[in-house]
């Protein structure tokens, strides 16, 4: 049995790279926010703000399993502040090119976190 593959960042460092990255890999007019997930030191919270009229968020809980792959959790979706049903095809639609920039900010950051 190999030793287990950890995450070796801490949660502040991976937050800030998380914070530096994340804008990079979504629609430049989209906005993101990143923050630690304080009961968590593996998890981090990500929220995401469309651009344009819809004014949508998509809050994200991201989970390191280990060093190299992240489970995106949707935990929630607003419009106006308010939650919407997140069945609809648009918002399906959303969720996932959503969690596919997550990953793809988790791959751009694996020199960081995998060691």
């Amino acid at each position: 049995m190999s030793k287990r593959d950890e995450l070796s960042i801490n949660q502040q460092e991976l937050t800030e790279a998380w914070q530096r990255t994340l804008p990079d890999t979504i629609l430049k007019a989209d906005r993101a926010e990143v923050k630690a997930d304080e009961a968590d030191s593996k998890s981090l919270r990500v929220t995401i703000h469309t651009a344009g009229h819809q004014m949508y968020s998509f809050d994200f809980k991201v989970t390191y399993v280990d060093s190299r792959e992240i489970q995106t959790t949707l935990i929630d979706v607003e419009k106006d502040g308010k939650s919407v049903d997140e069945r609809t095809d648009i918002i399906q639609q959303l969720v996932e090119d959503y969690t596919r920039h997550i990953h793809e900010c988790a791959q751009a950051l694996h020199e960081l976190t995998h060691v």
